[in-house]
């Protein structure tokens, strides 16, 4: 009878966590069969202040008929609780969109300090149109990006935006498109120059095409020639205090997420990685020794299906990859040349069937720099399925100097990873 007993309590409690864990929960769609027109992408009921919490968005991309196809699967969202200390900081306040600029003080990592727009005025983007990239209409994002006053800019409805040429930013700006679903795709990607205090959230940005030469307007003061751009989806350029969050990013021309040329101090969260080849450059030379004081959080991201490598690809600084759920890779997940540090903790790597494509990492030759075994690489608190290793090197001891620098924040353990990443990309709220 005793032991009937128990396991009756036990059954209770079970329920009972149970059905507080479903209060907490909506529904996302990442993938569905069908396509919609660009001009009729109204996938959402979202609205200005915060959306339906039932929503549907869509991941996908532009095809050649000027459709958005959309290719992803329906997901429960955990809500808050799930662990993930960027999301339980915000969405566990319902009434998050009477305060989103309070999502400013979520950051963490090294890009903790990014504030965007948080002390300036709400800007709303009303119009969806990039026609004229020299004098940019009031209402269209472009307009506001460019702004010399802080702005935390936001969406009137559903979008698909079709950028003429690259949107190249101004400082203390935050592109927040939670309540809606903001899709950046078809044409030019975000630029960000010689600025500090950005923060993207919650934007699909995707099938990014190579633009220019032309001129484009930086401020309100300025315009300038602009080369041919790379066509990635995002470009961090000499950039600081940088915070990227709850993205979506496929199918561009070069990469996804670039962060080059002396830029530190970034924070890439919580966003949902899916077909492409070159994911995230970390350091574009060998020669930009100023990458040395580079350092980037890389942390509670999904890298999903059909990706190749630069998972990221670190060169020189100092990286923390923390609390990331890998899904595989055709090449490798986490690279790296010119003796960058790389500290990996409680990341969740799933590794290809292929037999020959175990490796997590891979180790690249610059210029004849090959004194591998020297770079300060360590896995601590990983979590390794189907095959999946990591080549260690360098310092044996776990609290060296070297990666006391590369600890950005305390790692959750790696079995919470799944559910900490069950969110990433955009939400539907």
């Amino acid at each position: 009878m005793g032991r009937l007993m128990w396991a009756v309590v036990v059954v209770v409690a079970y329920f009972v966590v149970l059905s507080e864990w479903q209060l907490c929960s909506g529904v996302r769609i990442l993938a569905s069969s069908s396509s919609v027109k660009k001009e009729d992408l109204e996938l959402l009921d979202g609205s200005l202040s915060g959306g339906a919490s039932g929503g549907e968005e869509a991941h996908g991309h532009v095809g050649e008929d000027g459709e958005l196809s959309s290719n992803s699967t329906r997901r429960v969202l955990g809500g808050c609780g799930s662990g993930n200390p960027v999301d339980d900081c915000w969405r566990c306040n319902a009434n998050w969109a009477k305060d989103r600029q309070s999502l400013a003080n979520c950051a963490l990592g090294f890009g903790k300090n990014a504030i965007g727009g948080k002390n300036g005025q709400i800007y709303v983007v009303t119009d969806d149109s990039d026609d004229d990239v020299i004098n940019p209409k009031e209402g269209t994002l472009r307009y506001g990006v460019i702004q010399s006053e802080p702005l935390w800019i936001v969406f009137s409805r559903n979008m698909n935006i079709q950028l003429k040429e690259e949107l190249i930013m101004n400082s203390y700006k935050t592109i927040d498109g939670r309540g809606n679903n903001v899709h950046i795709s078809g044409g030019a990607g975000l630029t960000l120059q010689f600025v500090n205090n950005i923060i993207v959230h919650n934007i699909h940005i995707h099938d990014v095409k190579v633009t220019g030469p032309a001129d484009v307007r930086s401020s309100p003061s300025h315009y300038g020639s602009r080369g041919k751009s790379d066509g990635d989806a995002i470009n961090i350029f000499g950039s600081h205090d940088i915070w990227v969050d709850h993205c979506y990013f496929s199918n561009c021309a070069d990469g996804l997420v670039d962060v080059i040329q002396g830029s530190t101090d970034v924070t890439i969260s919580n966003n949902y990685f899916e077909n492409h080849d070159k994911v995230m450059l970390l350091g574009a030379h060998p020669k930009d020794t100023m990458d040395k004081g580079m350092r980037v959080t890389v942390a509670f991201n999904h890298f999903g299906a059909n990706l190749v490598e630069r998972m990221p690809r670190c060169r020189q600084g100092t990286f923390h990859i923390v609390n990331n759920n890998y899904q595989g890779w055709e090449m490798y997940a986490v690279g790296g040349s010119d003796d960058p540090t790389i500290n990996s903790e409680g990341n969740r790597f799933v590794a290809p069937d292929e037999r020959f494509k175990k490796e997590v990492t891979k180790r690249i030759d610059d210029e004849g720099n090959n004194n591998e075994g020297s770079w300060n690489w360590r896995s601590s608190g990983d979590m390794f399925l189907n095959g999946a290793f990591f080549t260690k090197s360098g310092a044996p001891s776990a609290n060296t100097q070297f990666y006391a620098k590369a600890t950005s924040f305390s790692a959750r353990p790696a079995v919470m990873v799944q559910d900490m990443t069950n969110d990433a990309g955009p939400l539907a709220l």
